[in-house]
């Protein structure tokens, strides 16, 4: 079955229809706001079978032809959220040994999967990433005619047809996605920015000396052209998640944080804390803010996990205690190499 689907370039319609469980994004969110939940597409067990077969050779394709955007760390093998904060944490720290300021700004786009247009996504599999013939009409078969219901609590909405978008909780999702954003690599680098992207989640950052204007209009610009790409390929800039830091010696930050009011009409206060993929970065980058986070989420789990220590087995205390204390501690954790005993 899967070999005869990738010989003609056809998908079974049976495999095009998902059941869509709504999931609210933190617990902390307001659960009668729609915007709070992400769709989590339920697709039947053989088509995500034939979706990671496609999976893998796309991803020998990419890596043997270099289609990988370098400073992409979302969905590669040997990538992670760790990977991309390395290396960004690790840029803002050399300019700061160098007495320079550095600005972070965490861009945050809307509903990023669900405003994919296919015939653009379909153009840039065959003349970007070179997928042509068969393997081309696979891709159309798979992103046309799908259908998809809402299900909540026992009851299911109306099946409808789904135009745009890639499912979320599918395989291929979210690769056919980080090959949609590919152009915005050489957008930023045009402006001579550093950038670190995962998944939706991109931050643009450029260090300078605080008399150096002409470096904020050079980051106005690049979220000008960024915006205007996201634009004519229906994606939405949040700038409600949007966030910006400046980070270095702190009698040079003073200086600067006056002049950034704005970013190209999005009102953005610098903040003394931003959370970069699940990691509190300050402006000193101490990560003690980050730290003291992961010891009372640790502290209080360790607690309620002592309540009812007496009715589990050694080897269900330590499965809650890999889940939901050391799996936080763990998290990142080579960032804080950068620490220093008092």
């Amino acid at each position: 079955m899967i070999n005869t689907s990738l010989e003609t370039g056809y998908v079974p319609q049976s495999f095009k229809y998902a059941v869509v469980k709504p999931l609210l994004k933190k617990p902390s969110l307001d659960p009668s706001n729609l915007a709070n939940y992400r769709p989590i597409s339920n697709l039947t067990f053989i088509s995500k079978i034939l979706e990671r077969v496609v999976v893998k050779q796309l991803y020998f394709h990419l890596q043997d032809n270099s289609h990988f955007e370098d400073f992409q760390s979302g969905f590669r093998p040997h990538h992670s959220t760790e990977t991309a904060l390395v290396r960004v944490s690790n840029d803002l720290l050399l300019a700061s040994e160098k007495g320079l300021l550095s600005i972070l700004v965490l861009l945050d786009r809307s509903a990023a999967f669900d405003t994919i247009d296919h015939s653009i996504l379909l153009h840039r599999l065959e003349h970007d990433i070179r997928i042509r013939g068969s393997a081309r009409q696979w891709f159309k078969s798979h992103l046309s005619d799908r259908y998809q219901f809402v299900n909540v609590n026992g009851h299911s909405s109306q099946c409808t047809r789904v135009n745009y978008g890639v499912p979320q909780g599918s395989v291929l999702g979210p690769i056919l996605f980080t090959l949609y954003m590919q152009p915005l690599g050489n957008i930023i680098r045009k402006h001579s920015i550093h950038f670190h992207c995962y998944a939706d989640d991109t931050q643009l950052y450029l260090s300078m000396k605080p008399d150096q204007n002409d470096n904020i209009e050079k980051l106005n610009a690049c979220i000008r052209d960024f915006k205007t790409w996201m634009t004519i390929n229906y994606l939405l800039l949040n700038p409600e998640q949007t966030e910006v830091i400046i980070l270095g010696p702190k009698n040079l930050r003073d200086a600067l944080s006056d002049q950034i009011v704005s970013l190209d009409g999005i009102n953005i206060a610098p903040n003394s804390t931003v959370r970069n993929l699940g990691v509190l970065f300050d402006q000193d980058l101490s990560f003690k803010a980050h730290i003291s986070q992961a010891c009372r989420t640790a502290f209080f789990h360790l607690r309620n996990i002592a309540k009812i220590r007496n009715i589990l087995s050694k080897s269900d205390a330590e499965k809650l205690i890999h889940a939901f204390v050391t799996s936080r501690l763990d998290y990142c954790n080579c960032l804080q190499r950068v620490l220093r005993a008092p």
